[in-house]
């Protein structure tokens, strides 16, 4: 049976950012990912955003891998000449209520070490947004907009050219222990099932990782993901002139969600979303019925767009921890030796900022790994 040091499960943005960071200083590494390609789920299907991380709590994981990853993907991004546009972000609020918890929503950020955040008047507002409707604001300058598929080309790039290895249309079926290392039964599309062994195991299988962790050995139910569908509309190319920035609304009190929000990409165009919506299974189609609803939500902050300005233009699911009106959860990066599992590292729940996060979040997981070779 063939033995492999390191074997990443999924080549989504985290599954390929820690394969480069791992193949800086360790060989024979192999990514197994059950799609053609790379980034067909999560990865493609979200906002684009390079976040500041204003909105979790100070010393959890989605903060500090935020905060630092912000600044990561910024050098990486100028580095390699991956499209990106540090273009600021206004979080908007529309009422007196919304201004007080706009007021603790700039504490928070700055309490988590987003020292740049500017709470802004109404005329402030005007002054940079014209067409905006807002009694004050929380101005984000380091807020951004990237190119997820040109980051992911990179980090791929960099993974095979120091030999690291890609298995595209390779799905794992099978998960034993076995001598201090893991035996994985892999499907390959057109070869069959067949196994090999490996000394490490990271999941970072995006919205089946707690079904693989699941496989590993892990309690069923301890990392149970629910599936958080949203939806985005595209909004007609001669309103996308009217912003200059990223719209974002004051959120809900518990950050489960950052709201419907307003993101131009680097083409220019803009689009609404995504809402929030949970599924009992993944489903990418488009439900037209909320034109009217994200129309009726959006036009208090932003009264230029008209309902026929809108058409459907994609979806995602987003891998959540937590269920509807339930509390913050974190993300899950641990190396599960305290479970006998020594050598499998789990990444589970990485949703918003998972992307912003994601330079961050691979070095801890060489920490780990180079804790244990």
């Amino acid at each position: 049976m063939e033995k492999i040091n390191i074997t990443i499960l999924g080549a989504g943005v985290v599954g390929l950012a820690v394969a480069s960071e791992l193949s800086k200083s360790h060989k024979d590494i192999i990514v197994v990912e059950k799609n053609s390609s790379f980034g067909q789920e999560i990865s493609s299907r979200n906002s684009e955003v390079i976040h500041a991380g204003i909105y979790y709590p100070k010393d959890s994981l989605k903060t500090r891998t935020c905060v630092e990853g912000k600044d990561l993907l910024y050098a990486l991004c100028a580095e390699n000449n991956i499209g990106h546009r540090k273009i600021g972000k206004l979080i908007v609020a529309i009422d007196k209520n919304e201004v007080r918890d706009l007021e603790d929503l700039f504490k928070k950020g700055l309490e988590n070490g987003v020292s740049d955040l500017k709470l802004i008047t109404k005329v402030e507002v005007k002054r940079m947004e014209p067409y905006v409707q807002a009694k004050a604001a929380i101005y984000s300058p380091s807020t951004g907009i990237l190119d997820s598929h040109g980051l992911m080309k990179n980090l791929a790039w960099q993974f095979q050219s120091r030999q690291g290895i890609i298995a595209y249309n390779t799905e794992v079926i099978g998960i034993d222990r076995t001598n201090d290392e893991y035996e994985l039964t892999v499907q390959d599309a057109s070869e069959g099932a067949f196994k090999f062994s490996s000394r490490i195991l990271i999941n970072c299988a995006g919205l089946n990782s707690d079904k693989v962790a699941e496989m590993a050995g892990i309690k069923k139910g301890e990392y149970k993901l629910k599936y958080c569908k949203g939806d985005y509309f595209k909004v007609h190319s001669n309103k996308a002139k009217f912003i200059n920035h990223l719209i974002y609304p004051v959120p809900k009190k518990n950050y489960s969600t950052l709201g419907i929000h307003a993101t131009l990409d680097l083409q220019g165009g803009l689009r609404l979303g995504p809402d929030e919506e949970y599924v009992d299974k993944i489903d990418y189609s488009i439900n037209e019925a909320k034109k009217t609803s994200f129309f009726e939500g959006m036009g208090k902050f932003l009264p230029f767009i008209e309902l026929d300005d809108l058409w459907p233009d994609t979806s995602g699911i987003r891998p959540k921890l937590q269920g509807p009106n339930e509390g913050f959860r974190d993300f899950i990066i641990r190396d599960e030796a305290e479970n006998n599992l020594r050598g499998f590292i789990n990444l589970i729940g990485i949703e918003s900022p998972g992307l912003t996060s994601v330079l961050s979040i691979a070095r801890m997981v060489r920490k780990m790994v180079e804790s244990q070779i």
